[in-house]
């Protein structure tokens, strides 16, 4: 069995999160804001509502949940280029992935046809922006559905379960949990796990960086992974204490 990491350079435990925060309505004008903040990675996560879907979607009385990603030139150590036409092919699998993500969560049904679009754009990054900006979609994609019922434009909540991410990986030959920047560029394994709180995988993304890695090892990622989405399910459900309309998807899961 895998020792967890003991300390490290922000001093938590291997098998801790960073400290996790939920600030709502940080943008007025978007259905859904919501400025993310897991340690010192910071995402601004907003749900803008269309009321349309993609040409190949239209007539079909569906909706979809899509997302775009991307990172200001002074969110990393170094200033990055602005972009200012098409994603690159970091921020393209990154987004694609968040939509993936988030879909999981809702039936596209009960939305009618209508789009939903995540803009999740880092200010800050020290790892784990890709798992911010899930998690933190998440509770902004509620947000908007839940002030669609309330304006009548849907009949009920889309929302069939909540999606949460975090990052493992082995670091000096040990296991820790939401690897910071410092922890990120040692890890000898990284992987990235996104889950629903009815307890189903939606997405694994393990890679071994530096080394190779074990059945064992993976089963071990998984389950420390696990574990912090289930203390970020918690969170959410605290965030979005103020919208009755979602208090729904965690007491089913109860």
């Amino acid at each position: 069995m895998t020792e967890h990491l003991d300390s490290r350079s922000d001093g938590r435990r291997g098998d801790q999160l960073r400290p996790v925060d939920f600030n709502l309505d940080f943008i007025i004008h978007p259905a859904g804001s919501v400025l993310v903040s897991f340690g010192q990675t910071r995402v601004l996560c907003n749900a803008s509502v269309q009321k349309d879907v993609p040409r190949w979607m239209a007539g079909k009385g569906r909706g979809w949940v899509t997302a775009e990603y991307d990172m200001l030139p002074s969110a990393t150590h170094t200033r990055g280029q602005r972009r200012t036409a098409s994603p690159n092919g970091r921020a393209m699998e990154i987004q694609r992935l968040i939509g993936r993500s988030l879909r999981a969560s809702i039936d596209l049904d009960r939305l009618g046809e209508k789009s939903i679009v995540i803009d999740a754009d880092v200010i800050q990054a020290d790892g784990g922006t890709r798992t911010a900006a899930i998690t933190g979609g998440f509770v902004a994609l509620a947000v908007a559905c839940a002030r669609l019922v309330a304006a009548g434009e849907i009949a009920e909540m889309p929302l069939t379960r909540a999606v949460a991410a975090v990052s493992a990986g082995i670091v000096d030959g040990k296991l820790a949990l939401d690897l910071h920047y410092d922890d990120d560029v040692r890890a000898d394994v990284d992987l990235n796990l996104v889950m629903t709180n009815d307890g189903n995988l939606v997405e694994i993304q393990g890679t071994g960086e530096k080394t190779s890695f074990s059945p064992t090892q993976l089963t071990e990622l998984v389950e420390l992974a696990a574990g912090g989405c289930e203390r970020l399910f918690q969170m959410q459900a605290a965030a979005l204490a103020g919208y009755p309309a979602a208090a729904y998807l965690w007491e089913r899961q109860s």
